[in-house]
């Protein structure tokens, strides 16, 4: 025995076999971030954002088979590393990513690892347990302890009532704005949620490389800080809910999870950011999730998708009944191969209703007909599923429908994220990428990365979506919701907003219509969101019979890219207004939206290539703060490398720019 291992010995033995404090220091690889981390009696971390303290020292523990992780835990070493790489990054809004950062790996003796990662872009840590048997995880007691009273953004879960209540919902909702220590205490919080950080600039907290172990929500905690709350394993469960499409918890376990011994719970992330409009550009969700499991993915096809739902399967001008029946869909095929849509969506109507099995087809519908009538014209059939009636019988209905040659299915009414659910998710991934079938998840938390383990998840709900606007009235605020999104929710994930509305109205113009909706803000303002909003599978939320009218705007919509060679976030204030340009080869796309404020801003092209360019402009019409479909078609020669650009109340601006 060593002179020092011995007087160390001495020294646990003296302090009552609590484990010694040692402190550690980790930058971001620009320094304007840095972390501290304290281990001993409680592992304690806490952050700073250009030299200003940002979340004081908060406690991190975890409850594995009856035993508190982080609480006295002993310090076995302390492994400082740094990466600086270029990931791929298919499907996404840029085709690769910068992988740099500082991290420090701390181990104990109790058998785990806690991680922490500094990047420019924010922080995140996790905990890696290293046990030799599988193991419960108990609970996972977190809190965040902010340094002032800052103000957040917040979307409560729209439940209210006890736990089990809030734990079933469908994660949409609005933000709430308020100081930390006037959140509603006995409310739930899903994530992302921003934290507006004064002068300093703006953090937004989610969670990325979720896997077999449940969402994270946040609540008002004492003093100004946050608190987790998650939902513990189902233990009985009963189908119910929506047209019995859903599995409702009768019954949970007193733990969160069973896991393999050797487990990786999610990153925690931080997100920062001193300017609103870097958090549109922010990529710690993709960064940060487990690469690849598909090593072909020539398969994977991103694009646009002709959608009945949302206009209620109407029609004009035609000599049948619309509906969900073989002639309206023969017509919603005609008219995406039209205009080059890559699929056609059947929602919710193809298989008979309450039965919860999708082999059983409604009799109206020909479904192995329209399928090959689809790709006759290089168009794929999407398919509607309600949660249940997939998973029950996953593996034979998607062996079914792929060979039936159905290129993806539309999953709905998941309503949870306790760990079964969050299984699931990685489990329906897995079954269909065998199969090469794409995924869109609706009613479903918000994205942790897993569209980069399976990139044949193309798109997430997990957004208060144009849906809304069949039924909601005024009190809605779908315009400023607009430009809040790009900078919290889309910085988890790509988000299936549903956008492409023909019918626009101003603010006193709006009003819901169930049969022949509307939405808030003006022409330009749908418009602009082809490009502001990230989404991979894109729908056409209108009547093909209102697209048809409106030549210019099909048009332009039909021809924007859904996936991007390079994003950059030009300027934007979370909630007022936000600017993006994105390119696809050689064609540069600019979005901008505003609330129901009239704006102009001067937006900087300096990221174009030396060269010519030709511009195609979409703007709000002079009248358009009357008339919301207003709008101003112009294509001119580029000739200045600053853009001014105006907007209506609720308006928008979108442009394409191509070499000449």
């Amino acid at each position: 025995m060593t002179k020092r291992f011995f007087l160390i010995v001495l020294l646990w033995v003296a302090l009552g076999g609590r484990a010694l404090a040692e402190e550690h220091r980790l930058l971001s690889p620009d320094g304007k971030i840095e972390v501290r981390i304290t281990t001993g009696e409680q592992i304690l971390y806490g952050v700073s954002f250009n030299g200003h303290h940002i979340v004081q020292p908060s406690p991190l523990s975890l409850e594995v088979g009856g035993k508190m992780l982080g609480v006295n835990s002993r310090l076995r070493s302390a492994r400082f590393d740094k990466k600086d790489c270029v990931i791929p990054s298919p499907f996404y809004k840029k085709s690769e990513i910068r992988d740099y950062y500082n991290e420090l790996r701390l181990s104990f003796r109790e058998r785990f690892d806690v991680v922490f990662r500094a990047y420019d872009s924010g922080v995140a840590y996790r905990f890696e347990l290293k046990h030799k048997k599988p193991v419960t995880i108990d609970r996972e007691p977190l809190e965040i302890r902010f340094a002032e009273d800052y103000v957040a953004r917040v979307p409560y879960v729209k439940k209210t009532g006890d736990l089990e209540t809030q734990f079933y919902n469908s994660f949409e909702n609005t933000y709430t704005r308020d100081s930390l220590s006037q959140l509603d205490r006995d409310r739930l919080i899903f994530l992302p949620l921003m934290v507006e950080l004064g002068n300093q600039g703006k953090m937004v907290i989610t969670e990325s490389d979720l896997t077999d172990y449940p969402g994270l929500y946040l609540k008002g905690g004492q003093d100004r800080s946050l608190c987790g709350v998650q939902a513990p394993a189902p233990a009985e469960t009963r189908q119910g809910g929506y047209n019995e499409l859903q599995q409702l918890v009768v019954r949970r376990h007193d733990y969160l999870t069973k896991v393999d011994g050797d487990f990786r719970l999610p990153w925690r992330v931080f997100a920062l950011a001193e300017r609103d409009a870097e958090l549109v550009d922010n990529d710690l969700v993709y960064t940060l999730a487990t690469p690849s499991r598909i090593t072909d993915i020539s398969w994977i096809k991103p694009g646009k998708v002709a959608w009945e739902w949302w206009n209620d399967w109407n029609l004009t001008g035609v000599d049948f009944r619309t509906g969900v029946n073989n002639d309206t869909y023969k017509y919603y095929i005609d008219f995406a191969a039209t205009h080059n849509l890559e699929y056609v969506i059947l929602d919710e109507g193809w298989a008979v209703n309450k039965k919860a099995d999708l082999m059983q087809v409604v009799p109206e519908i020909d479904l192995e007909m329209l399928v090959d009538y689809a790709a006759e014209r290089n168009v794929g059939i999407i398919l509607w599923a309600g949660y249940w009636a997939f998973h029950r019988d996953m593996e034979r209905v998607v062996e079914h429908y792929a060979k039936m040659g159905v290129r993806g299915f539309k999953i709905d009414f998941l309503d949870r994220d306790d760990a079964d659910m969050v299984r699931f998710t990685r489990e329906a991934a897995e079954v269909c990428a065998r199969h090469h079938m794409l995924l869109d998840l609706h009613g479903i938390y918000k994205p942790t990365g897993l569209m980069r383990t399976y990139p044949n998840i193309l798109n997430y709900e997990g957004v208060n979506g144009l849906e809304q606007l069949k039924w909601a009235g005024r009190d809605l605020d779908m315009v400023a919701y607009d430009v809040t999104i790009p900078f919290v929710r889309m910085l988890a994930g790509p988000m299936d907003y549903t956008q492409g509305a023909m019918n626009n109205g101003t603010y006193w113009g709006y009003h819901a219509c169930v049969q022949e909706p509307m939405s808030q803000g003006t022409r330009c303002h749908q418009l602009a969101a082809y490009v502001v909003f990230e989404s991979p599978v894109t729908m056409l939320c209108d009547s093909p019979s209102n697209y048809m009218r409106e030549e210019e705007s099909t048009r332009f919509i039909a021809h924007v890219p859904t996936v991007w060679d390079e994003t950059v976030a030009l300027d934007g204030e979370v909630g007022e207004y936000v600017a993006v340009a994105r390119r696809s080869g050689e064609e540069w796309y600019i979005g901008a939206m505003t609330n129901w404020t009239a704006r102009e801003t001067e937006l900087d092209l300096g990221f174009l290539p030396e060269g010519d360019y030709r511009i195609e402009i979409f703007r709000d019409g002079v009248n358009a703060d009357r008339k919301a479909t207003d709008y101003k078609r112009v294509e001119e020669n580029l000739t200045s490398r600053k853009l001014t650009v105006r907007m209506a109340p609720g308006g928008g601006f979108a442009a394409r720019i191509f070499p000449r």
